[in-house]
């Protein structure tokens, strides 16, 4: 017999798991969220670059990411609470995606155009007169510095670049789950740290609840997997789960780096969010007039996909962070390069298509809210939101496979077709398949 019951219990306290189980406590759910870990967005959730930005490669990541904006720009109000630990900031930089091969720019602008995005378009001397330190030279294809070509000489000039001024990033990613964990508990909801599950149980195609290791069993009708990089490993628990799923996740080992800005030059105050496709990166400011850069992953990066998610290598490569930083010092030409290499790696959680699953089960009553590492920090009040409208659908006996939830977005006014996450999608051949999604 359980000792304790709930009405929904989310496997995950980070940033979308915490999201989830806020907008479902304001639901009138009783929620449950339970973690592995000693806090709230402590898992890869706190490494998370949390950048903001609206271009995706389909119109529903568009729409769904400039829904998000709203929600960080307000982010006090949206949470109805105070936090003793104080809120996360949202920076409000804007963000620069340069045009160029990498990126298909012309179709992200289309996207923008049908979904509402506030933005402008800059000529590449605008773009330099915007930020004097960037280089307008195209160095396309990319390549890595183990490979002579990437030595040679600029091929061309950019075109130019679309900005965005409503996007930037938030600068403390695990505070911003700490404020929705207080949130969330103001309206009842509760958070169990260091308790690993071991079990999803069920009977006659519904879920019961969940074991938790020591034996302990908690019973709750709805169960929903926010496991970010061990979502795979949760799914595995689950009767019936993987066989209904044509997409599926892995963990994937990603890293990032910090260099200094140039001398002179105030990045942290006057620098860009910037996705750079030429170069295949992307970078924004960091405290202490630092510059963050990591990898769009180009197809001439190798990448490394993840066995066990408690067990890989979390120390940054002299080779990685050379091909990311020398990328940088292209497009920021008076860069310096410190012999001292500052960085952090960490896993993503991504799915087939590199676009998330925000689905139900064919285990009645377990839901999913994974595959969203790398690219949908920025989404995750949103993906709150909808996966509360997709639970409530579901078990009021609504078959969301056969008639999809039409979820519409409040801020921006736009209804979108849930079925787009499907588990049962076929792959999504508009998808970038990096972390641009």
């Amino acid at each position: 017999m359980a000792e304790k019951k709930y009405d929904a219990i989310i496997i995950g306290a980070g940033i979308i798991g915490a999201a989830i189980a806020f907008e479902l406590a304001k639901k009138g759910y009783k929620t449950l969220n339970i973690d592995k870990l000693p806090a709230a967005g402590y898992g890869s959730t706190s490494n998370s670059c949390a950048i903001v930005r609206a271009h995706y490669s389909t119109y529903e990541g568009v729409a769904f990411a400039y829904e998000g904006f709203f929600y960080w720009q307000n982010w006090a109000k949206y949470l109805e609470v105070e936090d003793e630990a104080g809120l996360a900031e949202y920076r409000n930089t804007g963000s620069i995606l340069i045009k160029s091969k990498g990126h298909d720019w012309r179709k992200v602008k289309k996207h923008y155009d049908a979904v509402g995005v506030e933005y402008e378009e800059w000529t590449a001397k605008e773009m330099l007169e915007h930020i004097p330190i960037f280089s307008d030279d195209s160095f396309w294809p990319v390549t890595r510095p183990e490979e002579d070509e990437h030595f040679n000489e600029p091929k061309g000039k950019l075109e130019g670049a679309i900005y965005t001024p409503g996007s930037g990033y938030v600068n403390d990613p695990q505070l911003s789950v700490h404020n929705l964990q207080r949130a969330t508990e103001a309206k009842g909801g509760e958070f169990l740290f260091n308790t690993e599950v071991t079990g999803i149980r069920s009977r006659d195609g519904k879920v019961l609840g969940i074991t938790v290791k020591g034996g302990e069993e908690i019973d709750a009708p709805v169960v929903i997997n926010a496991a970010g990089p061990h979502s795979f490993l949760i799914n595995a628990m689950a009767d019936g789960v993987l066989d209904g799923m044509n997409i599926k996740t892995r963990p994937l080992r990603h890293e990032v780096h910090h260099v200094p800005s140039p001398e002179g030059f105030d990045f942290y105050n006057n620098g860009y969010h910037a996705s750079d496709g030429d170069n295949a990166i992307y970078f924004r400011p960091e405290v202490g007039n630092m510059i963050l850069v990591g990898s769009e992953d180009p197809k001439c990066d190798p990448m490394h996909w993840i066995d066990d998610p408690d067990n890989f290598n979390r120390n940054i490569t002299d080779a990685q962070y050379k091909a990311q930083v020398y990328r940088l010092a292209r497009r920021i030409p008076s860069l310096g390069i410190p012999n001292k290499q500052l960085g952090i790696a960490d896993l993503y959680d991504c799915s087939t298509d590199w676009i998330p699953i925000y689905d139900k089960s064919d285990l009645k009553g377990y839901y999913m809210a994974i595959g969203t590492s790398g690219n949908q920090y920025k989404t995750a009040p949103v993906v709150g939101v909808l996966m509360a409208e997709l639970i409530d659908y579901c078990e009021k006996g609504n078959d969301h496979d056969k008639k999809p939830l039409q979820l519409f977005l409040k801020n921006t006014g736009i209804t979108i077709n849930v079925g787009f996450f499907s588990r049962r999608r076929e792959i999504n051949k508009d998808s970038s398949f990096s972390v641009n999604g």
